[in-house]
């Protein structure tokens, strides 16, 4: 057997099938999987943790943006793990890394007055950097490595078919994440918040274990072809031009990678901050909380259309027209945050939450591998998923101070103009470096 398919009884090269069709299913398999690290999967477990470790909303929140902003910091390195030890051992190790850590997580009271009882100090500090330190590995190997390797994997074993499979992936994820909050929930309601993380480290145990045997680097380690494309015929073969492989330096010296980068990270930061607070922002404009949580089902309808149609289209369209739709959509949202209490408001929201949504499932996976080609992928998405973490990590204490300082949330609108006004201009001349 292949040093390439140790520890694994599964053969790519004799599946009935073109393998890139079973990297997608366990690929997506592996976003969904990383959910526990996701904001949308912590979320749910702040007010049961935060009660049973003495900890104010105000803490819990900045423990977790300190933790989400480490892990920002050092998720480069696990981009250049990617293109060094290839998606099958990073995601692995990723997935064991986020099981082990939500055990812990479910014994953080337990160690947090074991540590005061030694220590014969009762303070607030003990949990604040538990957590901390817990909030950094969750995020590290959850919305981090485990995302990035299962989402690079995807890309890098279809090229012409890019698009098509990543609409498929795209839609799973979006109604998968989009109902995770409820059975979680409902597993903390029906059985505790600590036997929630159990179960759901149980989960990552056995998922880790079909990473072992299902993820495969690359097609042509098996003999394969990107798409399942076995052979091509000599006229086509002249045709096609080898793609330039850029280094993490190379793809930097780009306009390109740094307008569709802070584009998708100003998503994450924008998404981050309104779904932290999205009870607190409506409630600041006198919206009952109903009216709060009823924003993200039409917003979702709406991503996954333009995600959908969009990255079918993808294969045939250039992605600046995409990196433009998108700053539409979160000059429509920040508008809408500005006008959120008249007519109008709503659902200018809704629409540019949507399109924001549907827009970075697009670009965040097929603009990497399309400008700067698959060689050194994992260098490239680690480097964006950094400015992506650090962009969400400092969202919610930033919405925050916005309201505490102004008692009003409008002035997160008027920088989302300013910024996306600045991106416009400066994205004229962002083209494919290709």
């Amino acid at each position: 057997m292949a040093v390439t398919n140790r520890l694994s009884v599964i053969d790519p090269a004799k599946s009935p099938i073109f393998y890139g069709y079973i990297i997608l299913l366990v690929g997506t398999l592996g976003i969904y999987c990383s959910i526990p690290g996701q904001t949308i999967g912590v979320s749910v477990f702040t007010d049961p943790v935060k009660d049973a470790l003495g900890l104010s909303r105000n803490q819990f929140s900045n423990a977790y943006m300190i933790g989400t902003i480490c892990s920002s910091l050092v998720i480069g390195r696990a981009g250049k793990w990617f293109d060094l030890y290839g998606a099958r051992y990073v995601a692995f190790f990723a997935a064991l890394t986020l099981s082990v850590a939500l055990v812990l997580c479910s014994f953080s009271v337990q160690m947090s007055q074991f540590v005061k009882e030694v220590a014969d100090i009762d303070t607030w500090l003990i949990p604040f950097l538990l957590m901390t330190v817990l909030f950094f590995v969750l995020r590290f190997s959850g919305q981090g490595v485990l995302t990035m390797a299962s989402r690079n994997v995807i890309m890098i074993w279809f090229d012409k078919n890019r698009g098509k499979v990543n609409a498929i992936s795209s839609v799973a994820i979006s109604f998968g994440f989009s109902s995770s909050p409820l059975w979680v929930n409902a597993l903390i309601e029906n059985f505790s918040w600590q036997m929630a993380w159990q179960f759901l480290a149980v989960g990552l145990l056995i998922f880790s274990l079909i990473v072992l045997q299902f993820y495969k680097n690359k097609p042509e380690e098996h003999g394969l072809h990107p798409d399942g494309i076995i052979t091509k015929d000599e006229n086509e073969e002249k045709q096609v031009v080898a793609a330039k492989q850029f280094t993490l330096k190379e793809a930097q010296a780009t306009r390109a990678f740094w307008m569709y980068a802070l584009m998708l990270a100003f998503n994450s930061f924008f998404i981050t901050g309104l779904t932290f607070h999205v009870v607190s922002v409506f409630a600041s404009e006198g919206f009952p909380k109903e009216d709060a949580i009823s924003i993200f089902l039409p917003a979702s309808v709406v991503a996954v259309t333009i995600s959908t149609i969009f990255n079918f289209l993808s294969d045939y369209l250039h992605l600046k027209l995409y990196l433009y739709l998108m700053i539409l959509g979160g000059l429509m949202a920040s508008v809408g945050f500005l006008l959120l209490s008249t007519t109008f408001g709503v659902p200018l929201l809704i629409g540019g939450f949507g399109i924001l949504g549907g827009f970075f499932a697009v670009l965040n996976a097929i603009v990497w591998p399309r400008f700067f080609g698959r060689n050194h992928l994992g260098a490239i998405t680690g480097k964006v998923m950094s400015f992506l973490i650090l962009g969400s990590a400092l969202a919610p204490s930033i919405f925050s101070l916005c309201f505490s300082t102004f008692r009003s949330y409008r002035l997160m609108g008027w920088l989302g103009i300013v910024y996306l006004a600045f991106l416009a201009i400066a994205s004229l001349r962002a083209n494919n470096p290709q």
